[in-house]
């Protein structure tokens, strides 16, 4: 098949996911909560100024006054036939739990978008990590991870498309602002190629399911001992379809755009003998260090990049895997308390559960509340692997643990960015105007010039008044690096007394 025109504009992970809902939505119940509002936000501008979605109707937006009450409207509108979709994060997510097992548990094709986010333990955070999605994988919803802007374009229709097609319904989740309030150049996906995509069919079965007075059923009902047990049972056939038909979509996508995309990617050497296990926006730095290991120390490494976590397809990930691979790192961007390993690890430990010739398998946390993960933290990761059965398991990197020396000491950062790529840091006071000044030219360079163009935004939950960093980035190459620039070529400051306070000069490239 023939690729589309490329239509290409910068825009960050909110925007790119909206985007995809927007086509498959009928209604959506909405409630705002950091960093997934300007989700909804996109998709109630589009529909107040009549922007139609594959069925030739504005997006009817309800805002309700709670998360509890948008799961509500949700499980309702599903209820009666029509493709629902809502937006949130942290304990947004969790307040839809209760739902979210009725709606999977009446098999309907309902789509919830996650900027994934901290939940408040010890303190609240409204920075980012995956302990909201993680505390969501037992509601019985399929789960979808992307890793970049350009990934959320790509795939998050998928969620929609595959909901439909299963009966099964999806979270499809991404990194709360890493990836949401990340700004990149992307090509946009053609609505032509999901109207083409859509299981008609399945669509017509699921309206046909709708509660009417015209035929009535019966739901919601109590079960006792007898059928319980049973009927939870039945479900399974359904969740067995489920990577066939994501996997099914993900071809014709790649077909689409010609970029590549599996259940689960691999990235690097054919023959590697140590590989990452990842999800989110930590992939695309660990493709820049597998690439500069591979080039420059003669490494054979590698990365397997998760899209489809629940339901889990063993069967898909020991294809993607090399037959050489002796010793996986596993990295979680959570964190559960008292348990044995974090949750991507254990899945991963029990796929080889009472395999001969296992490899060695560790586990690690990294990024949470959004702490920043920087290629030398990467480079860490694989110099633990290398020391086999030695390796420090359940590690942490990007923080000093001298409480229970869990960290892994990071003995170099290197800069593994293109050398081409031009990289500024913009010091600025909240609500000044220098994030927006910085939005509006980063968009100006992605929309105009045929320079690729990134831009993130660094700031406190207090916003007015604290200190803002806004690091922007644009070159001829995709941009990877998902983490905070450290080799600026130019660096801005709008407040004379930034100069004693801060050390301006710590990421100023040499020379």
């Amino acid at each position: 098949m023939a690729k589309t025109k490329k239509v290409l504009e910068a825009m960050d992970g909110n925007q790119a996911a909206a985007w995809s809902a927007y086509a498959f939505t009928e209604v959506a119940g909405i409630y705002p909560i950091t960093p997934s509002s300007t989700m909804a936000e996109y998709a109630d501008e589009w529909a107040s100024k009549g922007k139609k979605n594959l069925f030739g109707t504005p997006v009817k937006i309800v805002e309700m006054q709670s998360e509890a009450g948008a799961a509500g409207t949700v499980h309702g509108s599903l209820q009666a036939g029509a493709l629902t979709t809502t937006f949130t994060a942290s304990q947004g997510l969790l307040l839809k739990i209760p739902n979210m097992y009725k709606i999977a548990g009446e098999l309907l094709p309902g789509v919830i978008h996650v900027s994934a986010r901290s939940i408040a333990a010890q303190a609240l955070s409204i920075f980012g990590d995956h302990q909201d999605v993680m505390a969501a994988r037992q509601t019985g919803f399929a789960m979808l991870a992307t890793s970049s802007v350009q990934e959320i374009m790509d795939l998050a229709g998928i969620a929609h498309l595959a909901a439909i097609k299963s009966s099964i319904p999806f979270l499809h989740f991404f990194d709360g602002f890493r990836t949401s309030h990340e700004i990149n150049t992307v090509e946009v996906m053609d609505y032509a190629v999901y109207d083409r995509l859509l299981d008609r069919d399945a669509l017509a079965k699921f309206r046909a399911r709708a509660l009417s007075p015209n035929h009535p059923v019966s739901r919601g009902s109590a079960q006792n001992e007898d059928v319980y047990f049973q009927t939870k049972e039945v479900s399974n056939k359904y969740y067995l379809a489920v990577p066939e038909i994501v996997e099914d979509y993900m071809k014709e996508i790649s077909k689409v755009t010609g970029r590549e995309y599996h259940l689960f990617d691999y990235y690097g050497d054919k023959e590697a003998t140590d590989i990452i296990i990842a999800m989110g926006s930590v992939s695309e730095c660990i493709k820049e260090v597998i690439d500069y290991k591979m080039k420059n120390e003669n490494k054979k490494v590698g990365l397997i990049n998760v899209h489809l976590y629940r339901p889990f397809s063993v069967e898909h990930f020991l294809k993607a895997l090399p037959k050489t691979v002796k010793r996986i790192a596993v990295l979680d961007r959570t964190k559960e308390a008292g348990a044995l390993g974090e949750p991507l690890y254990e899945d991963i430990r029990n796929v080889f559960y009472g395999k001969e010739n296992a490899p060695i398998i560790i586990g690690g946390r990294y990024g949470l509340s959004s702490k920043d993960t920087t290629p030398g933290q990467i480079f860490a990761v694989y110099d633990n692997l290398e020391k086999g059965l030695n390796a420090k398991n359940n590690f942490t990197i990007g923080i000093v643990d001298d409480v229970t020396f869990l960290s892994l000491p990071v003995t170099k950062e290197i800069n593994v960015g293109d050398p081409s790529t031009s990289e500024m840091i913009f010091y600025g006071l909240g609500s000044d105007g220098t994030v927006g000044a910085n939005k509006n030219t980063i968009k100006l360079i992605g929309d105009n010039t045929d320079f690729l163009a990134q831009a993130y935004f660094a700031y406190d939950s207090k916003k007015s008044g604290g200190v803002t960093r806004s690091h922007l980035r644009f070159g001829k190459k995709q941009i990877r690096s998902t983490y905070l620039v450290r080799h600026a070529k130019f660096i801005s400051c709008s407040l004379d007394t930034y100069l004693t306070k801060f050390n301006m000069l710590q990421y100023l490239n040499e020379n």
